[in-house]
């Protein structure tokens, strides 16, 4: 009985309703059609990810919660342990990678460069050694060639992948107005210990 009153009222409805969507126009089907997309999308992919985002937020609190209780205030080190000059100074200085390792961070800037299609051309290296200090610089001259984009990320990532680096200078030149390529000129410090 009651799966029959249900037919009878939906029988009623329909007609009402095609009757609405009549009257909407093609502007009113338009935008009951988005409203319906926007909605199938709303369910479907955005409030799945509120529970992910929630997660996230909640081991953002953990990890900084984690961090606080690992150096407490006055603390510098994991132990709890307040660090003096001399170690403080040290830490700083091992930071730096080895003398040595110099042609490793060479090959990831060859690396990074292949990776944005930058062309590299005959660079310069030297390497400056002051007796009184504890770091050596190494000084790189690189000629690169490529749009700004692949440049300018180039840039971003040998900043990201070599930490002891620091671009000093840069001039950049276009052939001309049209040309996408800018030949740039970079002037890199690598800050090596000794």
């Amino acid at each position: 009985m009651k799966t029959e009153a249900l037919y009878t009222q939906l029988n009623r409805l329909v007609p009402q309703l095609r009757w609405h969507i009549g009257r909407l126009g093609v502007i009113g089907k338009i935008g009951i059609g988005l409203l319906v997309a926007t909605s199938i999308y709303f369910f479907s992919a955005v409030l799945p990810q509120e529970s992910v985002l929630q997660k996230l937020k909640e081991r953002a609190e953990i990890l900084q919660i984690q961090a606080l209780s690992k150096q407490a205030p006055g603390d510098n080190t994991e132990s709890g342990k307040k660090m003096s000059g001399d170690q403080a100074l040290q830490a700083f200085y091992d930071f730096f990678p080895r003398i040595d390792s110099s042609p490793f961070w060479i090959r990831e800037l060859v690396r990074i460069a292949k990776k944005r299609n930058v062309e590299l051309s005959s660079s310069e290296y030297r390497l400056v050694n002051e007796s009184d200090a504890r770091l050596a610089r190494y000084e790189m001259i690189l000629p690169v060639r490529g749009s700004y984009a692949q440049v300018r990320a180039f840039m971003a990532d040998a900043l990201e992948t070599v930490p002891a680096m620091a671009i000093s200078a840069i001039a950049i030149k276009r052939e001309n107005v049209t040309s996408e390529k800018l030949e740039v000129r970079l002037e890199i410090n690598l800050y090596l210990n000794k």
